[in-house]
């Protein structure tokens, strides 16, 4: 506070009030192969509706469906869910120009790389990579003669009722998908398709469920031919000039276009020929706006709104495109007398590796979860794993400190291994060659579940339900309470285990860190323990107590930035005692710990600390620990003895 050198009143303010804040503790992380989808970047995902939105449906190829279905598992248990979709070998977006594929990583590599243009590519690349983007074609029309030409060309003689090919004086001004009409009484209209030479085009009948049958009726030579776009009937009339830029130019510029974004095999809707997307009357001009401000040039607008596409060139049929109103005002675009343009998209593939990731790859991809400053994450999934996979993503959990690994073996462990000591102990190996750290979960095989995407049932790895369990435990309990056992551990989907192991195997996977998973008649499937992957006996080889101190270590870690840069008094650590120990009486109170202190005085800080710049506190707790064994002891009595002299003996 600055001092005042004459009378007067100044105001200040000082806030009190800070607290440990609430932190996320229930976020997913996982990396996988997919269909589509942001590349090298980590997305939010909410739900499975989204999973399959963003990343597209389960592949039966390569092992992505494993990886797959635990995202989605963990979904049917949380929602927040990072996916980590890394470059695979070949992998390239589907583009106009054929053969010419690209790899656009995501919105971020688009623009910093691409949103100039890429004319080596056409006019369009789809959004994401992977060969689902071969299904998209692209249609523009430009000016009102694409859109409707009433007079176009003329009969080059008389046709009869049901004739399919049809002799035109020329094709010139034609494209295959155009809607033609020979003046019909009855308003018959028909689609082109195929332009057989410079006087002929085949047609179809349009606007009905049969196309076949050419003609309806005769039609006399020199008849005049009506055409249309393919789409006309999408949009209210053709493009023209926009009022925005009509409003500031007072000329006709023809600066609007309309896009059509179309899935010509079904393979993206189901339906093929399907429209995905329109785009209307947006301008070639770059400054051009719409009523509500916003940007109408559409380049923008595809970047801003579509899902399909990206833009990558100006097509060729004009010059001007991406002009400003002023230095287009007097110019009119010239397309009027061109035609339709349509690109089919191809050149787009899904890697060499068929949705398999590499061991390099999925450390790639691992390796994006690395930063705790700028990545939240809470419970790492590692979908189907080898040893290589599992060992490095329980490296970046545990240099993180604030994030559990969940590993289940290799699917060759116990899928369609007939003897249950073999699945023992094949399990066994595997997290035997593992590490040992508290930061890791292991469960013991996989599950058998419907995949309603493709209509049969699949094994699929335990650990996207073992993450899910745990954001469950901290939805209707809290952190540090045990995902396991019959109350929290009910795991869904579940048709049958691969490996359901007995009571005598269940010992010797308890031993060696592995958390079984059981079906009991009657009482449904269960994660049957909750030891981490810690092979040191301490109150840290226990599932809830991690993630207690992760809950704890985070939430007071972020409290205490805020002393950063303050001074080292007892001003500053009173505050600080009172920030942290309400937060602690919380926990306790949800039983979470049975007893703390909190050290921050000059007992811990005293001056050679402080000389060194530095803030100690000490926080002592007693974790609360789950019941993992329970002994009953039944006691048999005499008639006439009194309990007081029987119990404890």
């Amino acid at each position: 506070m600055a001092f005042q050198v004459s009378p007067g009143v100044q105001v200040t303010e000082k806030d009190l009030t800070n607290v440990v804040p609430a932190v996320a503790t229930s976020i997913g992380g996982i990396v996988m192969a997919a269909q589509k989808g942001p590349v090298d970047e980590i997305t939010a995902i909410a739900s499975e509706e989204e999973l399959v939105q963003v990343f597209g449906q389960p592949q039966t190829s390569g092992s992505q469906f494993e990886d797959w279905f635990c995202a989605a598992n963990f979904l049917g248990y949380g929602n927040a869910l990072r996916v980590v979709r890394p470059s695979i070998a070949g992998l390239l977006n589907a583009t106009a120009t054929s053969g010419n594929g690209l790899l656009i990583r995501s919105t971020d590599h688009y623009t910093n790389t691409y949103s100039g243009g890429a004319g080596s590519v056409g006019p369009w690349a789809a959004r994401t990579a992977g060969s689902w983007g071969n299904s998209i074609k692209v249609s523009a029309c430009y000016s009102p003669a694409n859109y409707e030409q009433t007079n176009v060309t003329t009969l080059d003689a008389a046709e009869a009722a049901g004739q399919t090919v049809i002799s035109v004086a020329a094709t010139t001004g034609f494209v295959v998908g155009d809607i033609v009409h020979f003046g019909e009484a009855d308003g018959s209209e028909y689609r082109i398709t195929a332009i057989d030479d410079g006087q002929t085009i085949t047609i179809e009948r349009f606007g009905t469920a049969n196309t076949a049958g050419g003609l309806r009726s005769d039609i006399a030579d020199s008849t005049q031919v009506r055409r249309r776009w393919e789409y006309y009937d999408l949009f209210d009339s053709a493009p023209g000039t926009s009022d925005y830029v009509k409003d500031r130019s007072g000329v006709e510029t023809a600066d609007e276009l309309h896009i059509v974004v179309i899935d010509t095999d079904g393979s993206i809707t189901g339906v093929p020929n399907q429209v995905i997307e329109t785009f209307a009357g947006v301008s070639k001009l770059s400054d051009a706006r719409k009523a509500d401000g916003s940007t109408n040039y559409y380049v923008d607008v595809i970047y801003n709104e579509s899902t399909m596409i990206y833009w990558m060139d100006h097509p060729s049929v004009d010059t001007g495109y991406g002009a400003t109103i002023a230095t287009q005002a007097q110019t009119l675009f010239t397309a009027l007398s061109q035609v339709i343009t349509t690109d089919t998209l191809t050149g787009g593939a899904d890697g060499t590796s068929a949705f398999t990731l590499s061991d390099g790859e999925a450390k790639d991809g691992i390796d994006r979860f690395k930063d705790t400053e700028t990545v939240d994450l809470s419970l790492f999934m590692c979908g189907k794993a080898n040893a290589t996979k599992a060992g490095n993503a329980l490296d970046m959990c545990t240099d993180r400190k604030d994030a559990v690994a969940f590993v289940s073996p290799e699917a060759s462990d116990v899928v369609n291994v007939a003897s249950e000591v073999t699945q023992t102990s094949n399990v066994k190996a595997f997290f035997d060659a593992l590490t040992s750290t508290s930061y890791g979960f292991f469960d013991s095989g996989y599950k058998y579940m419907y995949d309603k995407y493709n209509d049969t049932y699949r094994y699929v790895p335990l650990n996207g339900d073992m993450a899910g369990l745990c954001a469950r435990t901290d939805t209707v309990a809290d952190s540090w309470f045990s995902p396991g056992g019959f109350s929290r551990g009910q795991i869904r989907g579940v048709v049958k285990l691969a490996y359901n192991p007995q009571k005598a195997n269940r010992d010797i996977l308890y031993r060696a860190r592995i958390n079984p998973v059981c079906s009991f008649p009657g009482q449904g499937t269960v994660l049957f323990g909750d030891k981490t992957a810690q092979a040191k006996p301490s109150a840290f080889d226990r599932i809830n107590v991690r993630r207690l101190f992760i809950t704890l270590e985070k939430a007071i870690s972020t409290a205490a930035k805020f002393q950063l840069f303050e001074f080292n008094d007892e001003f500053t650590r009173a505050g600080f005692r009172n920030q942290v120990e309400p937060f602690l009486r919380d926990v306790q109170g949800r039983r979470g710990v049975t007893d703390f202190l909190v050290v921050c005085d000059e007992t811990n800080n005293p001056g050679s600390v402080v000389d060194r710049n530095e803030f100690v506190a000490d926080i002592f707790v007693k974790p609360a620990r789950s019941i993992n064994f329970i002994s009953l002891n039944f006691i048999a009595t005499k008639t006439g003895v009194a309990f007081s002299e029987v119990v404890g003996a």
